[in-house]
């Protein structure tokens, strides 16, 4: 929390913090009718576990805050089962964000993609 004041000691606190944090982006499609997103302030070295904390994310989805916590010491994500990324890459919780970087949240998908390709194709 920064308390603004008079002098100009306190205005270069606040232009200090300022210059520290970035914009990052977070995005969730929760299912087909419901989708999250949301422009996120935070500072320069945040991971990307404590911007989805920050973000209120944790709170929020209960399944994803179970399973950051399962997975929250793994450095190598797992191809099936990870379940955030940035820009479409699977990240660990513990990736440091970039200015900019959007951050998505993944959801287990219903039916193989390929499979549904395939049988709409057969008619």
């Amino acid at each position: 929390m920064v308390e603004l004041t008079g002098n100009a000691n306190s205005n270069s606190t606040l232009q200090s913090v300022e210059s520290k944090l970035m914009t990052v982006y977070l995005a969730y499609a929760e299912n087909e009718q419901r989708q999250h997103y949301l422009a996120l302030k935070v500072i320069s070295g945040t991971n990307l576990y404590d911007a989805l904390n920050q973000a209120g994310w944790l709170e929020k989805f209960a399944e994803l805050a179970e399973w950051c916590e399962q997975v929250k010491d793994v450095a190598t994500p797992t191809a099936k089962r990870w379940h955030v990324g940035i820009y479409a890459q699977k990240q660990p919780l513990s990736y440091v964000l970039q200015p900019f970087d959007r951050i998505e949240v993944y959801r287990s998908l219903s039916a193989d993609p390929m499979s549904q390709r395939k049988n709409k194709s057969r008619g």
